[in-house]
């Protein structure tokens, strides 16, 4: 019951610190004229002002570092009692991530601050990837943000694991294309592991999801349709960061319930939607001619707007289907092969009735 109770606490001052935070950053941005204004290759087409990733950055920083603090003074605040037994017998281990924690959140600063300045002045796309990488692999192999995979070389599983960080990275930073899509899909797809989290009884990877999820709500607050601010590059690679930080840190595959190891790939169930919009928005740009990393308004959100949804209703539909995947997701751990073949191709036909939505409808009429 206590665990539950301080679970509830964080998620709350995550959500309040969050919400608080991004009210200020609006209104410093307006002043300093840090706003996003229409463009060609943007889908918006008002003055709407950025920094949302900073209140989404500072609430991590906040939460983790007064997490830390508290623990570590619980004795002399006289919290034992408080707390119970139960949460106690956690502190120490808490304590001991502190460098960990350390890691992840040093590499997440370095994100944002990249992020600040590309959202100010603009870097150029091999700049970005390979601050990207470099911050990657130092929470692989500094920060153990990284996935085994059988492979006794910590730099051969440091690099695979930084691979998939700069992929999520990516996916989340591409899906920031709509109001309150990346920040509500990661919402969703957190949910998602902190329930594999608490099935794995992983303290300390549930309690940062949830940090995580407050942190994202309280910025949702005022980013969804109509968004009353961005986040920008300097929130849109910091969630991209903690997401793939998540799906790392998260217990999959259990021997003791039967199920196969099929189960780790847990991750790519949950991620399924902003994967889908990340490669096929490549694949559109490259065949096209075009680079990749360069803006437009090909993502799957704007060619369902074109179909002509709202804005409300794309952020609806993509919602649903990453919840669609991610429950398929939850189950993955406990079900035979053929159980885990179902719900591999229930993802795949979520994605084509996307797909199908995309290519259907009102022919071309503009959203």
């Amino acid at each position: 019951m206590a665990t539950v109770i301080v679970g509830i606490v964080v998620g709350v001052c995550g959500f309040l610190v969050s919400a608080g935070g991004t009210v200020l950053v609006r209104r410093g941005a307006v002043r300093r004229d840090f706003v996003a204004r229409p463009v060609a290759d943007r889908y918006h087409r008002t003055i709407i002002p950025l920094g949302g990733g900073i209140a989404i950055f500072w609430t991590m920083a906040l939460l983790l570092g007064g997490g830390l603090a508290v623990t570590a003074w619980a004795e002399v605040l006289g919290l034992e009692k408080i707390l119970g037994e139960g949460l106690m017998v956690h502190r120490e281990g808490f304590l001991d991530t502190a460098g960990v924690l350390g890691v992840v959140l040093g590499c997440a600063a370095v994100l944002h601050v990249m992020g600040l300045v590309d959202d100010v002045k603009g870097l150029g796309w091999g700049v970005k990837l390979g601050v990207q990488f470099a911050a990657a692999f130092a929470a692989a192999y500094f920060g153990d943000v990284r996935v085994e995979l059988f492979i006794e070389s910590r730099v051969v599983t440091a690099g695979l694991s930084a691979f998939w960080i700069v992929l999520i990275i990516n996916a989340f930073n591409f899906l920031d294309n709509m109001d309150g899509l990346s920040a509500g899909i990661a919402f969703i797809a957190t949910g998602v592991l902190l329930v594999a989290a608490v099935y794995s009884e992983q303290f300390f990877v549930g309690a940062l999801a949830i940090a995580f999820m407050g942190a994202l709500g309280g910025f949702l607050w005022h980013n969804f349709p109509p968004a009353k601010i961005f986040m920008g590059d300097a929130g849109s690679l910091v969630v991209g960061f903690f997401v793939a930080t998540l799906t790392l840190k998260t217990t999959y595959y259990h021997e003791e319930t039967g199920g196969g190891l099929y189960a780790v790939f847990m991750p790519l169930v949950v991620m399924a939607v902003p994967l889908y919009d990340f490669i096929s928005v490549t694949v559109l740009r490259i065949s096209q001619g075009k680079s990749p990393f360069v803006g437009d308004t090909q993502h799957f959100s704007h060619r369902l707007k074109r179909r002509g949804l709202s804005d409300v209703q794309t952020a609806g539909t993509l919602y649903l289907a990453t919840l669609c995947t991610g429950i398929g997701a939850i189950f993955l751990w406990q079900v035979d092969i053929a159980g885990a073949v179902l719900i591999f191709a229930q993802t795949v036909m979520i994605l084509a009735i996307i797909a199908i939505m995309e290519a259907t409808g009102k022919g071309n009429a503009e959203g």
